[in-house]
């Protein structure tokens, strides 16, 4: 399997209803996942996003979360930039809690809403990116695992932590419902960002806690470098 790609495990990813488009500023940072009704800490220094959150703040206090996918330069040869590409799938945050720090800097707490589907990137004057957006119509829906489907997970997940060298408390993981376990394991394997994008396009709960099993067995192992990969 060492020459497969990540795509390998994405069919049937993008099953998901979407609602009428909006318009939302983005928050464009790779390997950070964000999934509906849990929460991404994020500390945010650079100017531009400052701005955004002050934005934000200061409206619905909503920020769009999405992985970049790549690089690709725009304009002429006289006035050639290089922009960040970004994947089709993200997810729509609510600022919860808030730290604002003397020097402009914010720590801040985002609570996942709905994944969306990028529309377009629009032209704005702000330094930070804004796109239209398609949220997911049905990512309001709570769903559960099976009970064999939910033991195999932890099953896998114990193996997992345990061929890197993790330290879990697993009687606190044995307290989490299905939806808070599968997408936090989403949310912090160390996976590379493709693979973490697919479990964000996966569409049910159930399909998602299988593609976790399935990375963990096909990532399980060490690249030397303090991260495990598909390469």
């Amino acid at each position: 399997m060492g020459g497969h790609t990540t795509s390998a495990f994405v069919s049937g990813a993008l099953q998901m209803t979407t609602q009428t488009a909006t318009r939302i500023a983005i928050f464009p940072l790779p390997g950070a996942l964000l999934f509906p009704r849990m929460q991404l800490p994020l500390h945010i220094f650079e100017p531009r996003y400052q701005a955004m959150i002050r934005e934000s703040l200061s409206r619905d206090r909503r920020i769009g979360m999405i992985q970049p996918k790549g690089i690709e330069s725009i304009g002429g040869k006289s006035s050639s930039k290089e922009v960040k590409t970004l994947y089709d799938i993200g997810c729509i945050g609510k600022i919860a809690n808030v730290e604002a720090m003397d020097d402009g800097r914010y720590n801040i707490i985002l609570e996942g809403l709905t994944r969306f589907r990028l529309v377009r990137e629009l032209e704005v004057a702000t330094p930070f990116r804004q796109i239209e957006a398609e949220p997911f119509a049905d990512d309001d829906v709570h769903q559960t695992l099976g009970i064999a489907n939910r033991a195999a997970l932890e099953r896998e997940s114990r193996r997992f932590a345990d061929s890197q060298g993790y330290a879990v408390d697993w009687e606190a993981v044995s307290r989490l419902d299905d939806e808070s376990l599968v997408n936090g394991i989403a949310q912090v394997a160390p996976f590379d960002n493709a693979a973490k994008q697919a479990l964000l396009e996966v569409g049910t709960l159930g399909d998602r806690a299988e593609l976790i099993i399935q990375l963990m067995q096909f990532f399980g192992r060490h690249d030397g470098e303090d991260r495990v990969t598909l390469q």
